[in-house]
């Protein structure tokens, strides 16, 4: 990676700015953090010269605390399955820089932290629907 590489994951602000901060980074919140039944299901890649893009359904159990992405958040047990998409920038052939978003409403409503029916905001269906485009929910609304 070059010096000044970066990491940003979107939603919650996670990730690091320089080679040290990164690797300190990934070795401690971010590898160790990975849920034991994670699957990334891929759904689409696109490379450019410099750059990659790729689309993905996150599929895990919160079964501990996973600080890149829901920090200070205590395990709660329940299935997640969100689409996430990172863009990968590269200088001299070296990682510049990750962003990598992730819709954080769909997962705190899967984790049953954000509970208000009223809000336009869809748990799982978010996933199946990337995966299908033929997927529809029973309701405008969630449910």
């Amino acid at each position: 990676m070059v010096e000044d590489a970066y990491v940003n994951h979107v939603p919650v602000l996670t990730g690091g700015f320089g080679k040290k901060a990164l690797r300190t980074f990934y070795s401690r919140d971010f590898i160790p953090a990975m849920p034991h039944d994670t699957t990334l299901t891929p759904v689409s890649r696109t490379v450019g010269e410099n750059q990659l893009v790729d689309e993905m359904i996150f599929s895990f159990t919160h079964t501990q605390e996973i600080p890149w992405m829901l920090p200070g958040i205590a395990p709660t047990g329940r299935h997640v399955e969100v689409p996430l998409v990172a863009i990968v920038r590269f200088r001299e052939g070296k990682l510049a820089h990750e962003h990598i978003y992730w819709d954080q409403a769909s997962v705190l409503k899967q984790l049953g932290l954000l509970t208000d029916p009223r809000l336009p905001v869809f748990g799982a269906e978010t996933a199946r629907k990337v995966l299908d485009p033929q997927f529809h929910t029973q309701s405008p609304r969630n449910s």
